[in-house]
This record gives structure tokens, C-alpha cells and sequence, in this order.
């Protein structure tokens, strides 16, 4: 029998900018597992709906601003204090400074609604990136999870899954297909990324 007590689970720190579909999804997914949690979402916007998601899952929802982040060790000592072991970028806008990235190098991975390195940088996100997509006739397109570094999207990839498109496509239509994408494959990426921790 495990002397671990039952407690002990991996814990998963979200940060999220926009409505929060993903963060709610991943919560979801691991509230009742034995193995991992989500134990706070953290955001740059005080109206994002991901921190009333959180709020209303009984998850730490924290709002913080640009100086908390780039100009104060605020942020990266109320997240250090956490001991989190795998931070989740989801739908999250801003680059995280050097010292976060060195604070949890290798442990900070983030979702892209396009196929990497195609339709990533500064600028590409959300209806951005399905707009491009569908403006070049991409006959796929699809999502990439991807370790974080100083640059947008640069990471190493480390999954990723596809979908066609079709002529009659939007971004909106395009958009639902890679949301499913998302909600199908996010959780279980980090999942299976946590049990080789």
C-alpha cells in the first residue's frame, strides 16, 4: 500500500486571458483525479471570465497587473509559493519575463490554435490566426501544446493534432473545430506530461 497521503497530487497553476473555456475544462478534468489538480488561475484581465470560472469551481482565481509581473517579483513569488509542478498557458496573451522562465524552466507549456511553426508569433491568436489560416487555403489546420520560451510560440513542441478544412469554413466554424481539438487533447497532454515528472 502507498504511505503517500491522499493528498499528495501534482499541482497545475493555469494563467488564462480571455473567457477561460480551456482553464474550466482542465479543471474539470482533473477534480477528481488522485494524481493532479489545478489549485489556482491566474490573469492579466479583471473581467476575463476564466477567473469567474475558476471562482465558481472553487479555484484560487487571481488577478494581477503588468507592473506585478514584468516590474516586481509579485507574481513570480506568490506562484513560487504554490510549488506548482506544471504551469498551463491557456489562452494566456502576454510573454512571461526571464526570471519566471528560469524560476519553472521546463515546466511552463502553452496552447496554440494552429499547426507550429506555421501561424504563431506576436499578433496570432484566436480569429487572427483562423482569418490567416483560412486566407491561405490551408487544406489543415490544427492545435500545437508547446514548452514555453522567451519568444512567442517558439517552444518545442511537443504535440500536436490536426483537422481539415473545408471551402465553405469560416473563423468561426474553424474556430469551434480546434476549441473541440483543445478540449479533447489539453487535458490529457498535461495529464501524460505530469506522469513523466
Amino acid at each position: 500500500m502507498s504511505n503517500k497521503p491522499r493528498d499528495h497530487f501534482k499541482k497545475i497553476v493555469i494563467f488564462a486571458s480571455g473567457s477561460g473555456t480551456n482553464a474550466e475544462n482542465i479543471i474539470k478534468y482533473f477534480q477528481n483525479s488522485d494524481k493532479a489538480r489545478v489549485i489556482a488561475v491566474f490573469s492579466n484581465r479583471r473581467t476575463a471570465g476564466a477567473l469567474k470560472r475558476a471562482y465558481d469551481l472553487d479555484v484560487k482565481a487571481l488577478h494581477f497587473d503588468r507592473d506585478a509581473l514584468y516590474n516586481s517579483h509579485e507574481v513570480l513569488n506568490v506562484v513560487r509559493d504554490m510549488k506548482p509542478d506544471l504551469i498551463v498557458l491557456a489562452g494566456f496573451l502576454w510573454l512571461l519575463p526571464k526570471k519566471f522562465l528560469q524560476q519553472f524552466a521546463g515546466k511552463i507549456v502553452n496552447i496554440h490554435p494552429a499547426l507550429l511553426p506555421a501561424y504563431g508569433g506576436k499578433g496570432m491568436y484566436g480569429s487572427n490566426v483562423h482569418e490567416a489560416v483560412i486566407a491561405n487555403k490551408e487544406k489543415e489546420s490544427g492545435i500545437s501544446i508547446h514548452y514555453v520560451n522567451e519568444e512567442y510560440d517558439k517552444g518545442e513542441i511537443i504535440f500536436q493534432a490536426t483537422t481539415q478544412l473545408e471551402n465553405t469554413d469560416t473563423p468561426d466554424s474553424l474556430a469551434q473545430k480546434i476549441h473541440q481539438l483543445e478540449y479533447k487533447h489539453f487535458p490529457e497532454v498535461i495529464e501524460k506530461i505530469l506522469d513523466e515528472k
